[in-house]
């Protein structure tokens, strides 16, 4: 009838959930454009996935709470200057052994033979530095990928009472590959306290 009054918006759009749909509308067009899909869950709540990322707990990602996969590291010192009982010819030949572990994250070093076992295939990193005290012979420390000699530092000053061999590499590791310290020249007889030697895996194969 045209006298009758009309009311405007009309009864059936008028709820409660207009100004929250207008919303999710406004909020998929966003994301559209950005390469992603909201999803909708009892309409009122959004789970955004973001692409290229890993669940927590499946691969390539760890658990709240969890170590990261792959995590290796290891850190060893020598704290006093002669060797024990039960260590033999470390201060003429053979193997350098440290006695204090101080990081053995994913349980690499082994302490009774001074090597590292790369648990893991990947990248590694070393570093190493060996003193010698009180002594005028030249020495030379390798650095041993299983038996063969990576790299040498050499310490040869004579007129210094304490000098170092120091240095470092980045290798390339299959699991079960060894790493240890060697003297191939020279002794450590006057001791070689506060020497260090330390590696971390940069990233896995």
């Amino acid at each position: 009838m045209l006298g009758a009054k009309r009311h405007w918006p009309p009864g059936p759009l008028l709820s409660p959930r207009l100004p929250l749909a207008l919303t999710l509308l406004a909020l998929r067009a966003g994301w559209a454009q950005e390469g992603t899909e909201p999803v909708l869950l009892e309409g009122e709540c959004l789970v955004v996935c973001e692409p290229g990322r890993a669940a927590a707990g499946g691969a390539g990602g760890a658990a709240l709470g969890e170590a990261p996969p792959g995590r290796v590291a290891f850190a060893a010192v020598r704290s006093h200057h002669h060797e024990p009982s039960g260590e033999i010819g470390n201060g003429t030949s053979g193997a350098i052994y440290f006695d204090q572990v101080l990081v053995n994250e994913g349980g690499g070093f082994d302490r009774a033979s001074g090597s590292f076992v790369a648990p893991v295939r990947g990248v590694y990193s070393f570093r190493f530095h060996v003193v010698k005290v009180y002594n005028r012979q030249t020495v030379q420390v390798s650095l041993m990928l299983n038996t063969w000699p990576v790299i040498s530092a050499f310490a040869n000053d004579p007129d210094v009472t304490r000098e170092a061999a120091t240095s470092s590499v980045l290798l390339p590791l299959d699991p079960g590959d060894r790493v240890s310290l060697r003297l191939r020249r020279g002794n450590l007889l006057g001791g070689w306290k506060y020497s260090s030697f330390s590696g971390f895996l940069i990233f896995p194969l």
